[in-house]
């Protein structure tokens, strides 16, 4: 039997749709392996800024071949409208179709400048800082009701509202380091700060909630390389935060 000229022209046709399929089964396989094309990754301003970059800059060092699209906002973002590969987020998704896997315990800190606390005072007792000027963050994740636990096991819980209040939390440390009031503020963004001096922490017998940090996905099927590589990188940079400040979760 021979091919007339139209089934040779199929069978060619048939042939490269073939090896082309097989191609594409190769880059599959390919980036589960290794992290490559681009990787869009959401996460708020501030956690962007201070710790995401520096998480992440050791793999695309290794990966030269990873190309990062860096999403930085406080608004949500529709991860599927967004091609979104990977989001981090504080506290668990709110879309039940988006997977959340629990990375870290982060906890808060209350801290005022030394200057400040000069000035008005040092807060002995959660009640006291009703006479003290709170910077207050305004978001729907911060509410302004703050549940104090003394290391004794006490339990005491505070409506605080203040005079300066904002919904960008990169603002209300600036004014924090200027002397304008106390913040709540995680611990592992200021530790620098608390260590030097520059910030003091307020009522150090009381303690705040901690808050998990979430990696939030779209799906609990096995994830390419480059989202499993950059949710470990960020969970190895949280190490070095280990102890009361960060519970890094396994």
């Amino acid at each position: 039997l021979t091919l007339t000229a139209a089934g040779e022209g199929v069978y060619e046709s048939c042939r490269e749709t073939l090896a082309a399929a097989r191609q594409a089964e190769q880059r599959l396989l390919a980036q589960r392996e290794a992290p490559l094309g681009e990787l869009r990754i959401a996460s708020t301003i501030l956690f962007a800024r201070a710790h995401l970059t520096r998480a992440l800059a050791p793999m695309l060092q290794e990966f030269p071949q990873l190309a990062l699209r860096l999403i930085a906002t406080n608004e949500p973002v529709d991860l599927i409208a967004e091609r979104i590969d990977l989001a981090f987020r504080l506290g668990p998704a709110e879309d039940s179709s988006q997977v959340a896997r629990n990375l870290a315990a982060l906890r808060y800190v209350l801290c005022a400048t030394p200057a400040y606390l000069e000035r008005m005072g040092h807060p002995v007792v959660p009640e006291d800082l009703h006479q003290h000027q709170m910077l207050i963050l305004t978001s729907r994740a911060n509410p302004t009701t703050f549940p104090f636990t003394h290391q004794g096991g006490e339990r005491r819980v505070l409506e605080l509202t203040g005079r300066i209040q904002c919904n960008e939390s990169q603002t209300l440390g600036q004014l924090n380091e200027a002397g304008f009031g106390i913040l709540h503020r995680f611990e592992f963004d200021v530790q620098a700060d608390l260590a030097s001096g520059r910030l003091v922490r307020v009522l150090p017998d009381w303690q705040l909630p901690e808050v998990n940090l979430y990696a939030v996905t779209l799906s609990r099927d096995a994830q390419p390389a480059k989202v499993r590589h950059a949710i470990e990188a960020v969970r190895r940079y949280l190490t070095q935060f280990s102890g009361q400040a960060v519970r890094v979760v396994r």
